[in-house]
């Protein structure tokens, strides 16, 4: 049968077409358009064409089954003054390179080393915590993740660089997505305000990471953790990597490799604050399993409600809150033609609130991930880390710091909403809180801890 030659969607305006991240409520406006025009519908975005898929089937075709025949898309590449070349934005052979080369990192006897230095980071920052007082849980962190991934990966306390990586970062989110995204790249290059602020921030990371790569070359410690890795790894000819391609790889785990806990976290505080009743079951959990010691690896199997909490909150928040591709060639998706270097769209936050396949999907219920409940779900109904060959690297990571990081955190403080502080989710790179997220802290009091 041949395929159809375009699938429905909203009707294209002029020269714009239709600009939905421009709007006041992009997550909305997709959401509106995949309940109206069904499991894949096209618009145009100025000169490209986008292809928006609404099902699991065909999310899976294109981020796992037929993978080779799609590449990252324009958000990532367009922000390549940042990640370079390294694991996000790579393709091909390169890029399964970098992968077994990384991927020691993030095996799970690894992986669970990195649990003390997490709790302790976390207890750290809680020091500096009083009752009553308001913060910003977001700032909060996102310097925490930061400091985190630091160590971690790369044995480097980031302390006196933290604030500076912050700031830097917010700027690269802000003015990395968007509009700037569909631009072609000579207009990326004019000298407009929010240009020459996007590469004066790319310059400060650039300082910090090539400063990171020149004290390890110059101390000549091989220390174990990934840099000293990378540092030692060789190259097609030979030879060791250049200062440049290591500056790819350790930007591009720095950062994503914190973001993504960071924003999670965030969301988990905004929600548990507007739901005493599900804080008051995870706050259960804590004081049986914990008895107000601090939470290690071990624990975590012990833990079902901490996690499915975590789960849940990416279901409704998912860091990342869409996946793009580009197709290499012509192909066929949903009954229609797909012609070669179209734009493929695939959103987790419209997928995670479909009511085809969670039921009351805007209710914030951590039950739902109980095994009878969660066991019809298809694959890529849920995906907060993608999918396929591509798939997030860090996600063992990711996860198990958001179950440590909660369950330091929530033995200690109550979490609630504070007074006339709203919070709006926008669609960056990843999905972060507009103006943060400010909570007022209760230290609870040593009764509850015993």
């Amino acid at each position: 049968m041949t395929p159809l030659l375009r699938p429905p969607g909203p009707r294209n305006r002029g020269i714009v077409g239709n600009f939905p991240l421009g709007s006041r409520d992009p997550l909305g406006l997709y959401t509106q358009w995949a309940r109206q025009y069904g499991d894949i519908f096209y618009y145009r975005a100025f000169y490209r064409h986008i292809y928006f898929l609404n099902h699991p089937d065909l999310i899976e075709n294109v981020l796992a089954t037929n993978s080779r025949s799609f590449i990252k898309g324009e958000a990532l590449r367009s922000n390549q003054r940042i990640f370079g070349n390294g694991l996000l934005t790579n393709e091909g052979e390169s890029w399964l390179r970098q992968r077994r080369l990384i991927q020691p990192a993030f095996h799970r006897d690894r992986i669970e080393s990195y649990g003390n230095t997490m709790v302790a980071y976390t207890e750290r920052m809680m020091a500096g915590w009083r009752d009553g007082e308001v913060r910003d849980i977001h700032r909060d962190t996102m310097r925490l993740a930061l400091e985190i991934v630091a160590k971690a990966l790369f044995n480097v306390e980031i302390t006196s660089e933290r604030d500076r990586v912050a700031t830097a970062l917010n700027t690269v989110m802000e003015l990395g997505s968007g509009g700037r995204m569909l631009l072609p790249p000579l207009l990326r290059m004019l000298p407009t305000p929010g240009n020459i602020r996007y590469r004066h921030a790319a310059r400060q990371l650039d300082d910090i990471v090539y400063g990171l790569i020149r004290h390890r070359r110059s101390n000549g410690q091989g220390a174990d953790d990934l840099l000293s890795a990378l540092l030692q790894a060789q190259d097609e000819s030979g030879g060791g990597m250049r200062d440049e391609q290591l500056r790819d790889e350790v930007m591009t785990l720095l950062l994503a490799g914190h973001e993504t806990t960071a924003v999670s976290l965030s969301w988990t505080w905004h929600l548990l604050a507007q739901h005493p009743e599900i804080e008051k079951k995870l706050w259960s959990e804590l004081r049986e399993v914990l008895h107000g010691r601090s939470p290690t690896t071990q624990d975590l199997s012990k833990l079902p409600y901490t996690e499915r909490v975590v789960k849940e909150v990416m279901r409704l928040y998912p860091p990342a809150w869409a996946i793009v591709r580009n197709s290499l060639e012509d192909c066929e998706l949903g009954g229609y033609r797909v012609p070669a270097r179209a734009t493929l769209m695939m959103s987790q936050w419209v997928m995670h609130r479909d009511p085809r396949y969670f039921e009351q999907p805007e209710r914030f219920n951590p039950d739902r991930w109980l095994d009878d409940r969660a066991k019809g779900t298809p694959k890529f109904a849920y995906f907060p880390f993608g999918g396929g060959p591509r798939s997030c690297i860090g996600a063992a990571f990711a996860t198990m710091e958001a179950i440590l990081v909660l369950a330091t955190i929530a033995q200690k403080y109550q979490i609630r909403v504070a007074p006339e502080c709203p919070v709006e989710a926008v669609p960056s790179i990843t999905l972060r809180p507009r103006h943060g997220i400010k909570v007022m802290l209760i230290q609870r009091g040593t009764q509850e801890r015993h």
